[in-house]
């Protein structure tokens, strides 16, 4: 089975590594369950289907094994995690706190062609509908989220949500032919993003508050 059928979440920067290139589309193919749990991962496979040697996709994996996507064992080779629901209330206690932070943060910090950007995303999900294909809805969803850490201009606090937002992502993919208005889910994007470039921090944290929560909420109603 080929693990890279579809388009990567998030393309690698122009100035991109080999290494980062691999991460970034095996880790959005391992997100999207694209590459199911429990799955075989192939270095030399994923090295021929992307067009690079095996070096930068062993360290993919490598950054991939840190992010708890895959897992490695001693003569059995690298397999990707399972989906355990039993992480969603780690997860989501941990994102309240966190999300919340990264969204007002970018209210008060973000410079103006940041806030352009944003303007621009909210045009374009404004429009969505339920109708629309619901992996590409999720995979919009995911895009927004990630606007955001970027947009709150701290690293750290940056690959912290992405990890998390992955996490929560597969939980999301379990469920996601049984969840319904997904284009409503992430059109709450829109007041969010609005806040943001409106420099409200307050109403921002409040939005993305409530956004986190009712993910966990509308996942649990399913269980």
């Amino acid at each position: 089975m080929s693990v890279i059928g579809s388009s990567a979440v998030e393309m690698t920067p122009a100035n991109g590594t080999n290494a980062d290139s691999a991460y970034q589309v095996i880790r959005d193919r391992l997100v999207m369950l694209d590459i199911r749990p429990g799955d075989p991962i192939n270095d030399d496979h994923l090295a021929a289907e992307l067009g690079v040697g095996r070096t930068p996709v062993r360290e993919a994996l490598k950054r991939l094994e840190r992010d708890r996507l895959v897992v490695a064992y001693p003569r059995r080779g690298t397999f990707a995690t399972g989906v355990d629901m039993t992480d969603l209330a780690d997860i989501s206690e941990i994102r309240r706190q966190l999300e919340p932070m990264a969204a007002a943060r970018a209210a008060r910090t973000a410079p103006a062609e940041t806030r352009d950007r944003l303007v621009l995303l909210i045009d374009e999900i404004a429009g969505l509908r339920d109708t629309d294909d619901p992996r590409e809805l999720l995979r919009k969803d995911i895009r927004m989220h990630r606007e955001i850490y970027r947009a709150a201009g701290n690293p750290h606090l940056e690959d912290i949500l992405v990890s998390l937002d992955s996490h929560a992502t597969r939980i999301w993919c379990l469920f996601l032919d049984r969840l319904p208005h997904v284009a409503s889910h992430v059109k709450e994007h829109v007041p969010l993003l609005q806040a943001i470039v409106d420099g409200d921090a307050e109403t921002a944290a409040s939005l993305t508050l409530a956004h986190v929560t009712g993910f966990e909420q509308a996942i649990r109603e399913l269980l």
